[in-house]
């Protein structure tokens, strides 16, 4: 029996194999190139762009800035003994913002106030002396501050006090000195009363300032309306004269107009306020004394009295006026027409000697009806009459 060499056996198995290895390597290779051609048209697929037209004009050209670069410092040599640090350029500090002051709200300071006094006897004296010095009544007014100092030494009220009224007597250095024990106390214990004998003390006492000679009255115009059928009336025209170069405030000056009547024509008496009425005008409008003069148009009318009244009361009829200008409470001109009536003009016994109208004055200008032009109206003796339209 014939037997097979293993050689020959195992030939075939091994070329089997052989060509089912290759056979696999085929299959592999196909698989892989397949891939490769798949994933190829996939990465040829997104490259593919895609125009879309738009209507939107096209975006202006951007303009490009080149930098500049910084310019950097050379590199200083090293020397054998100091070595040349590059200098930096040390970045700006703003500086610091000043620390804000905190808002403080200013207070009004507080009005000092008048001491009060601590005896209630004293203050009755004061008090009482007070209105002695009103009344003009100095020698009580004195007494009873003296009294209330005898209690009370040093009281700033009662040394205010005695200075008011010896500055009222005229005996400016006896008030000066009561002024000036005020003063002297302080704030601390005067009160306001330090800062009011401060006042007087530094203004001077007896110092008024006066005007005369520097404003006056000038000539009046007395004018009777003979064509006034219900009653009288009188128009007062009174010029107020200045001084050149002299500007008095309205608020400084008056002019007062007191009209007299005669009852059942023999007594004279000032007019009544019940039965007839005087109307002022500044003539000249407002007061800044162009050409130095001002004009006062006073008006005085006195009705017409029924039998009744002219039979229980008695008849009146306007008789004349005072004409007083005053400056500051100071009378520095007076006209008085009739002149008599300047005696008729009661004044406090304490008061200064009013100015009377000399001798050589000239009488007010009576105007009448025959001396008047054709276009005089009688409403506004200063103008003449309005134009008819």
């Amino acid at each position: 029996m014939a037997t097979s060499s293993p050689v020959s056996s195992e030939t075939p198995r091994t070329l089997v194999f052989r060509l089912a290895c290759w056979g696999c390597g085929l299959v592999a290779f196909g698989q892989v190139l397949t891939a490769a051609v798949a994933l190829a048209a996939r990465m040829e697929k997104s490259r593919q762009v895609v125009v879309v037209e738009s209507k939107a004009p096209p975006a202006p050209p951007v303009a490009i800035t080149p930098i500049t670069p910084p310019s950097i410092a050379p590199v200083p040599r090293i020397s054998e003994r100091t070595v040349e640090a590059p200098a930096v350029e040390q970045p700006e500090i703003p500086a610091a913002r000043p620390p804000v002051a905190p808002m403080v709200r200013s207070m009004a300071p507080t009005p000092l106030a008048t001491p009060p006094i601590a005896d209630p006897v004293v203050e009755k004296l004061v008090t009482e002396a007070r209105k002695f010095r009103v009344a003009e009544d100095m020698a009580n007014a004195i007494v009873k501050l003296e009294e209330a100092r005898s209690k009370a030494p040093g009281d700033p009220n009662i040394e205010y006090e005695l200075g008011l009224v010896h500055e009222a007597m005229g005996v400016f250095d006896t008030a000066s000195a009561h002024y000036e024990k005020v003063f002297q106390m302080g704030t601390i214990k005067a009160g306001a009363l330090y800062e009011l004998a401060a006042n007087k003390l530094r203004d001077g006492l007896g110092q008024t300032e006066t005007m005369r000679g520097q404003l006056s009255l000038g000539r009046i115009r007395i004018f009777k309306d003979a064509h006034f059928t219900e009653g009288e009336r009188v128009v007062v025209t009174v010029p107020v004269q200045a001084a050149p170069g002299v500007k008095v405030s309205p608020d400084d000056f008056s002019v007062t107009v007191r009209f007299f009547d005669t009852l059942r024509g023999r007594e004279i008496v000032p007019r009544s306020d019940d039965s007839s009425r005087a109307e002022y005008q500044w003539a000249t409008g407002d007061i800044d004394w162009a050409g130095g003069e001002e004009l006062l148009r006073v008006t005085y009318i006195l009705p017409k009295q029924s039998n009744v009244q002219s039979h229980l009361f008695g008849e009146r009829s306007h008789y004349g006026q005072v004409v007083e200008l005053t400056y500051k409470n100071d009378v520095i001109d007076v006209q008085a027409w009739p002149r008599d009536l300047a005696a008729k003009i009661q004044q406090p016994p304490t008061a200064q000697p009013r100015p009377q109208q000399q001798p050589d004055d000239l009488p007010p200008e009576f105007l009448n009806q025959d001396t008047l032009p054709p276009d005089f109206n009688p409403g506004a003796p200063l103008l003449p009459t309005k134009p008819s339209r």
